[in-house]
């Protein structure tokens, strides 16, 4: 079972640590949670939606891998970045 979530009220300030609470739930996904389950979802629903999820993820992951090897590219040549002189030839 998960450990639960604990926020530390300091200064009386009960407004800033509720506000700490509900980011540390919306980063842990219990809100997503509790949105999906307030209606049944029937089984072939939920296949389809984690398919989609999972297909979402992976779609992030290769647009991720595309960008780092786009920037491996271009930062080239010893880490030294091609200027415009070094483009034309020019040093």
């Amino acid at each position: 079972m998960p450990s639960p979530l604990e926020i530390e009220v300091r200064d009386n300030d009960v407004e800033k640590a509720f506000k700490n609470l509900k980011k540390k739930m919306a980063l842990e996904g219990i809100f997503k949670e509790l949105k999906r389950r307030r209606y049944y979802e029937k089984p072939s629903e939920e296949k389809k939606r984690k398919k989609d999820e999972a297909e979402r993820r992976r779609l992030k992951k290769v647009r991720r891998m595309a960008a780092q090897s786009r920037s491996r590219k271009y930062s080239g040549a010893g880490g030294k970045g091609m200027g415009k002189s070094d483009e034309r030839g020019e040093e």
